[in-house]
């Protein structure tokens, strides 16, 4: 085996690694935001990494550049993490409880659970008070 060859077999045994591990973190984890974790992140870079096994593939060993793979590649790195992201604040709003052992909840200072809206938190300010907030009614 070449180096290249090597090298695209790490790239595919990594990439599936990394999809077991999605898996088995899907399975293991308490809630739905661990889970949105560890799918986020370990199938991103799976996919990822399969995907550049196989565009490895063919553009050294066949002799074809295949544009959709890396446009594939881009799709993915950017659409999962953004979609995770939606998924778990849908459940925040939502109300899905967090684990008990969690430790910080971080969405805590922007969101008003009793008032189901997103806190104020502009940073906008009057000359005459710098620490008075704007109305909102004259914000731009």
């Amino acid at each position: 085996m070449t180096t290249i060859e090597w090298l695209i077999a790490v790239l595919a045994l990594l990439g599936s690694i990394f999809g077991f591990l999605s898996a088995v973190g899907i399975v293991r984890l308490p809630d739905v935001y661990s889970r949105l974790h560890a799918t986020g992140k370990n199938s991103t870079f799976g996919i990822m990494m399969i995907m550049a096994a196989v565009f490895l593939y063919f553009f050294v060993l066949k002799g074809e550049f295949i544009g959709k793979l890396l446009l594939t590649i881009l799709f993915v790195f950017i659409t999962v993490p953004i979609a995770a992201l939606m998924i778990s604040r849908s459940a925040y709003r939502i109300g899905i409880p967090m684990d008990a052992s969690t430790v910080c909840d971080e969405m805590k200072p922007f969101y008003d659970k009793e008032k189901k809206t997103y806190a104020n938190n502009s940073k906008q300010t009057t000359k005459e008070n710098p620490t008075k907030p704007l109305p909102t009614e004259n914000r731009p």
